[in-house]
């Protein structure tokens, strides 16, 4: 069981059936959510700034990331978030879970050393249990 969850989607009925889901599965300690990328980031900026390093560092080890978002989608929010201003999360690992069926995507989504897997909407207790062995 992990820790901590961040998901990040524009959708709340989609960050609602996420919760219930890992809940259901066990599969992690505390669920986070964002509305965007932009959030999310703000959270990180939050963490890097309240975490002392006497203080032990809690984040999010996993994260599920939603591609289509306004104000700051999936694509922007990875950008951001390999660069050197985020390099302490940078064993975070990233699930994108979206609806999108575009191959490019997919493909994409390879660019980015801490995407570890692209699955398809909605997140199922089969994923969790895929995701488990995975990690």
């Amino acid at each position: 069981m992990l820790d901590q969850i961040l998901c990040i989607d524009d959708d709340p009925i989609t960050l609602m059936l996420c919760e219930k889901v890992i809940i259901k599965a066990s599969f992690s300690n505390e669920i986070i959510t964002a509305e965007n990328g932009e959030e999310a980031l703000h959270y990180f900026n939050t963490l890097k700034y309240t975490n002392t390093e006497n203080q032990l560092k809690r984040h999010p080890q996993l994260i599920f990331l939603d591609l289509n978002m306004p104000i700051m989608g999936g694509w922007e929010f990875l950008d951001h978030f390999k660069s050197e201003a985020f390099s302490e999360f940078k064993d975070i690992k990233i699930i994108i879970l979206s609806s999108t069926v575009d191959p490019e995507d997919r493909e994409k989504s390879k660019a980015y050393p801490m995407v570890i897997d692209f699955l398809s909407k909605p997140i199922t207790l089969t994923m969790l249990e895929y995701l488990k062995n995975k990690i």
